[in-house]
């Protein structure tokens, strides 16, 4: 029998084996694809007219749960018995999410693009870039974002990477053929870039390209991948006062309310949104799209690939608490420190559950698990304490008993014991590295990156 998420022990480092019925995959595929259609945005508008009502009212914070919330048990304790049954419980599980975490979102009807620029001979000859702005609101005169697409010449389709950059859409690449951002742009002191080309929070020519070691485009088009990547500070700048506006501020009407329109669903949703920009581009194979992201990014990618299954795989890069970590351990970052260091990125509703970390009635390996059955890569660092390497690998190995209960090979490990030592990684649908070294994005990591999308997204037989 499976033995439930409770009985898992997960303070110390072991976590028994889960041994879960299996599901007949053609069947689960089925399932999941008659309650959200061929695309998961019927799934996403399901789930929002579900979470309406409740929606409309604040939500009551859950007691305690003095067990692991168990995936595949419903919260009146009925076990999950088919895929069907899982496509409710997953349901469920991203209201809750939504409701007492993450917050509400707008819809995304008024959406409309406007092309800024073209060329079909970037990087001397390498790629077609495409400078896109997404009009939020329909209106030039509404909030907006630039999203920058590469795409490699040698391919009339491509399947794409996508993640928004922390610093402006010129700092990924040298190219001069970026347009700068007039925008506001962070300039204080930063241990992972010099800013000092930023002026009175105006980004200049030199600061073109600062952060590329980050992002290692030229090598994603000699490998067939396409790249598509949005400024972070165009949808939310990230200040907590919320003195500086942004794509929250322009929806008053979900503010008040304990469930708000907050920070990381804001990137999460403008995610989506780039990627219904890359349905209508003819050189961006739409139907291979992984999501990427990187810190605070990262939980924002993972955010973005539960929800909406038209991402096709999901790269969680040192997300940590709130991304890919299980809060349970309450090792590293905690719901208080999110809380208020970083009160804009949740929703108020997430404030009650300050110091219940060790309780915590929902968690991080349900939002994983909420992505099956696509392929999902967790990375960490050794030295990122913060993030707790050990509580993100957590994740994956719960998370894994449902992709096996659906007929899915999870991640190839069933206890903490299993975790790799720095510098070792798991390879699989559900796979994990950890680098040595502390809180960054290596070329390594973009190795083990690229070799599991070349199996799981560009290889891949997708389901129909």
């Amino acid at each position: 029998m499976r033995r439930p998420a409770h009985e898992y022990n997960l303070l110390p480092s072991h976590i028994p084996a889960a041994k879960s019925p299996r599901v007949n995959r053609r069947n689960a595929i089925k399932a999941m694809a008659g309650v959200a259609g061929t695309r998961a945005a019927a799934l996403s508008s399901a789930l929002h007219a579900l979470a309406g009502a409740a929606q409309s009212a604040a939500a009551a914070p859950l007691p305690p749960s003095p067990a692991l919330p168990d995936p595949l048990v419903f919260p009146n304790g009925a076990p999950v018995r088919n895929a069907r049954e899982w496509e409710q419980r997953r349901i469920g599980i991203l209201q809750t999410a939504e409701r007492q975490m993450y917050g509400v979102v707008p819809s995304a009807a008024s959406l409309r693009f406007a092309v800024q620029e073209w060329s079909g001979n970037a990087l001397g000859g390498l790629a077609r870039r495409t400078q896109v702005r997404l009009l939020f609101k329909g209106s030039a005169n509404g909030p907006s974002a630039d999203l920058l697409l590469y795409t490699p010449r040698k391919l009339a389709r491509a399947p794409v990477i996508l993640g928004l950059n922390f610093w402006g859409n010129h700092t990924v690449c040298a190219d001069p053929g970026i347009l700068l951002n007039r925008r506001w742009v962070e300039s204080s002191h930063n241990p992972f870039i010099d800013l000092s080309c930023v002026v009175d929070h105006r980004a200049t020519e030199g600061c073109r390209g600062i952060d590329a070691r980050r992002w290692p485009i030229e090598e994603f088009l000699h490998r067939g991948y396409a790249f598509a990547t949005m400024y972070r500070g165009d949808i939310d700048p990230d200040v907590a006062d919320g003195s500086v506006p942004g794509l929250r501020s322009a929806y008053p009407g979900l503010a008040n309310r304990g469930d708000n329109f907050s920070a990381i669903a804001a990137w999460a949703w403008a995610l989506s949104r780039s990627l219904d920009y890359l349905e209508i581009n003819p050189h961006a194979d739409a139907r291979r799209v992984a999501v990427f992201g990187w810190s605070r990014l990262g939980k924002a990618a993972v955010w973005a690939g539960a929800n909406d299954r038209r991402f096709a795989a999901i790269i969680s890069h040192e997300s940590g608490a709130g991304g890919a970590k299980l809060f349970r351990r309450d090792v590293g970052e905690d719901i208080h420190r999110l809380n208020t260091v970083f009160p804009h990125w949740f929703c108020r509703n997430f404030r009650a559950y300050n110091g219940m970390d060790r309780e915590l009635p929902f968690d991080q390996h349900l939002i994983l698990a909420a992505m099956v059955p696509r392929p999902l890569y967790i990375g960490s660092a050794a030295g990122d304490t913060n993030s707790d390497p050990e509580g993100e690998f957590a994740s994956g190995v719960l998370a894994s008993a449902v992709y096996r209960f659906l007929g899915f090979n999870g991640l190839n490990a069933t206890s903490l014991d299993a975790m790799p030592k720095p510098g070792g990684f798991i390879s699989g649908r559900v796979s994990y590295q950890i680098r040595p070294g502390g809180h960054d994005v290596e070329d390594s990591d973009w190795q083990r990156y690229l070799d599991f999308l070349d199996i799981w997204l560009r290889a891949a037989q997708l389901p129909s």
